[in-house]
């Protein structure tokens, strides 16, 4: 969908398959995205594929008012020719003020560059770096207001926002100063931008976002002097357009196949494929969920343990793999990326991290321990593996049916095992067995075809030295 589509609690409720909602666009304000968040609805949006287009359009409207086109335009088509009427001002040297230096505001100081402009920015989420980056210096607001030719908005719609540029703050700017929105309409107080306009306390502005679309025929904007306004098309290009779809529908395809999405505004982002992508997602996730079918009870507390290079990662994608394949083993609720910190939250499992700069044996290690479970993994070549289970350091694969016991380690035991399933035509696909020492406490892990009867496992644990049989099902 795009702006003008609302989708709302009650459009979820009904929707009882509803899986993903996808804005081609940047703005996800007529979604409710709490709602969305509650249910394990993914949204996702395409916060790049328009940022070029919205980022030329501020510049055009800054360069329209400037040199006063709409309104020569309209004097030429009267049958005017009074070209000292239209004497305009240059970008050049100028001051461009950019309240939000994000992806668009970050695009427009670059252009903004190469017209020989000096860019200001006001930013609270902004770093020195990323605005030395683009081309900016950061500022205070007051600054910002005092020192721009030119200010364009960039700002995300927050309560902090809202309503910013107002009387108080217009009242600040130079009188020779022009402003551009074409980011939100409610970021501008536009009765009080008229009033500005009509005294003539700032120099002209241009608007291509309204905080009622369409503009009502009553705005005052509409008959104040010095002002350029645009339908909402800031982003409206044929390239954009191609952009925002295509980023939209591989995320839903994503999701549709079990992906997390690339811009999720709901969840985490996945780590970059250089640093391993989708497999530290798929490791924890079967960490969570192989640690959680190890238990009897369900759990009071998750523990995570990131050892080495995993130390690098945003932990918050890998915490919430993690308790979402501990909570699918318990719950018959959806449970996905979106929504499984949450549903964490408010049924009381507490969740603890601890970092280890050095872990053993591994360069980078993983570690979920649920109760007195513990397991861990790691990437061996970039595909997931178990390596640690409950004391015992093995090599298991992350997808398949597993079999595991613990017992003693004495010769005959794990080929009465392997007879038995046999006889029952289990096939066994591999076979880990781990040990603290000879004929004391072993770990066997076999993966099989297909899921391990009820009566035959209840057979295993009754050979002798049998001390306990598990069953998991990771990834099937």
């Amino acid at each position: 969908m795009r702006s003008e589509t609302k989708v709302t609690a009650p459009i979820m409720d009904a929707a009882k398959r509803l899986v993903v909602v996808g804005r081609a666009g940047v703005g996800v304000d007529n979604i409710d995205v709490p709602a969305a968040t509650a249910r394990g609805v993914y949204v996702v949006n395409a916060p790049l594929g328009n940022i070029v287009a919205a980022a030329e359009h501020t510049l055009a409207l800054a360069l329209a008012l400037l040199r006063r086109v709409v309104d020569a335009d309209r004097s030429v088509r009267a049958g005017e020719w009074t070209r000292s009427k239209f004497i305009g001002r240059e970008l050049r040297a100028k001051t461009l003020g950019l309240l939000g230096i994000g992806r668009v505001g970050g695009e427009v100081a670059r252009r903004a560059g190469a017209f020989g402009m000096t860019v200001i920015a006001h930013d609270p989420f902004a770093t020195e770096a990323s605005a030395r980056a683009a081309g900016a210096r950061l500022v205070d607001l007051d600054e910002l207001l005092r020192s721009a030719d030119v200010i364009s908005l960039h700002a995300p719609l927050t309560e902090k926002t809202r309503g910013l540029i107002g009387a108080e703050a217009l009242a600040r700017m130079k009188p020779a100063a022009v402003i551009v929105n074409a980011a939100r309409g409610e970021i501008v107080d536009l009765d009080a931008l008229a009033a500005a306009l009509e005294k003539g306390t700032i120099a002209g502005a241009a608007i291509d976002v309204f905080a009622t679309e369409p503009l009502p025929a009553d705005a005052k904007i509409r008959t104040a002097p010095r002002t350029v306004l645009t339908p909402h098309i800031a982003g409206s290009t044929a390239e954009a357009q191609t952009n925002v779809a295509v980023d939209v529908v591989e995320q839903i395809l994503d999701v549709l196949d079990g992906k997390p999405a690339r811009y999720a505004v709901n969840a985490p982002r996945p780590p970059s494929e250089e640093a391993g992508g989708m497999a530290w997602l798929r490791l924890a996730e079967r960490l969570g969920s192989l640690a959680a079918q190890l238990l009897d009870d369900r759990p009071a507390q998750l523990a995570l343990a990131y050892g080495g290079a995993v130390l690098e990662l945003d932990p918050e994608p890998l915490r919430a793999a993690a308790v979402k394949g501990v909570l699918e083993t318990f719950s018959e609720q959806r449970v996905n990326l979106v929504n499984a910190l949450d549903l964490a939250r408010s049924r009381g499992l507490v969740i603890a991290e601890r970092r280890e700069t050095e872990p053993a044996r591994y360069a980078s290690l993983l570690s979920v321990k649920v109760g007195s479970t513990e397991v861990a993994g790691t990437l061996v070549q970039g595909d997931p593996r178990i390596v640690f289970i409950d004391g015992f350091w093995v090599d298991v694969p992350v997808d398949g049916h597993l079999l595991l016991t613990k017992h003693q380690d004495k010769p005959g035991l794990v080929g009465r095992v392997g007879t038995l399933l046999g006889e029952h035509d289990v096939n066994i696909s591999s076979m880990q067995v781990g040990r603290l020492h000879p004929r004391g406490e072993a770990l066997m892990i076999l993966t099989v075809d297909d899921a391990v009867p009820d009566e035959v496992r209840a057979r295993i644990g009754a050979f002798a030295d049998i001390n306990a049989v598990r069953t998991a099902r990771l990834g099937v």
